[in-house]
C-alpha cells in the first residue's frame, strides 16, 4: 500500500526514495536549517513532503550540479527554498518566475537617477546611451565584473550570471531528454 503524496515520511523511506544514506539526510539537517523534519518520541524522524521536496533540490544542486554545501546555502539564501525545490523538481518556468521577482525587487531596491527633460539638457549634450559591455568586458579596468567594494559583482552582472545559469539549466535538460 502506498502513502499519499501528502503522507509524513520516515527517514528510512526518504532516504530509500532519494538514494541517500540516512546519515547523509541527518547530516544535511545540520547544514541546512530549512530542512525541518517533525520528531516525535525517541527522536523518531517524519518528513513532511515539503521537507522531502527540498532535499531533492539539494541533492540536484550537490551530486547533480556540483554546488558545494555552502554554495547551496547562499542560493537558499539569496533566493529562497521555492527555488531549490523547483529547480530540483525541474521546474525552470518555477525558476525564472522566482529569478524574474527577485530582480523585480533588487531594482525596485535601487534609487531610480533623476534624468534630464529633454528641455534641461545642455545643446548638444549626448544622451545616456546602455553600455554595450558584457560582465564588464570593455575599456577600463574600474569597469570590469569585479568592483574595488570587497571583490562583489555588482547586481545588474549577478543577474546575467543567474541567467546564463538557467539557460545552461535548460540545455543541460534538453540534452538529458535526448539521451
Amino acid at each position: 500500500m502506498d502513502k499519499s503524496p501528502d503522507a509524513f515520511r520516515t527517514i528510512s523511506e526518504v532516504a530509500e526514495d532519494l538514494d541517500l544514506p540516512q546519515h547523509v539526510l541527518r547530516f544535511w539537517e545540520t547544514r541546512f536549517t530549512q530542512i525541518k523534519p517533525m520528531k516525535r518520541g525517541g527522536g523518531r524522524r517524519y518528513y513532511r513532503p515539503q521537507d522531502v521536496e527540498l532535499i531533492k533540490g539539494i541533492r540536484f544542486m550537490l551530486y547533480d550540479q556540483g554546488y558545494t554545501i555552502k554554495g547551496v546555502q547562499k542560493l537558499l539564501k539569496e533566493n529562497g527554498v521555492h527555488f531549490v525545490v523547483a529547480i530540483g523538481a525541474g521546474d525552470l518556468a518555477a525558476v525564472e518566475a522566482i529569478a524574474q521577482r527577485k530582480q523585480a525587487e533588487a531594482e525596485a531596491d535601487q534609487p531610480k537617477p533623476r534624468r534630464k527633460a529633454d528641455d534641461e539638457m545642455l545643446v548638444g549634450e549626448a544622451k545616456a546611451r546602455p553600455s554595450r559591455r558584457f560582465f564588464g568586458m570593455g575599456k577600463g579596468e574600474e569597469d570590469g565584473p569585479v568592483q574595488p567594494d570587497g571583490g562583489r559583482l555588482s547586481r545588474d552582472n549577478r543577474a546575467l550570471l543567474q541567467e546564463a545559469l538557467f539557460d545552461l539549466l535548460e540545455c543541460k535538460r534538453l540534452l538529458d531528454q535526448v539521451r
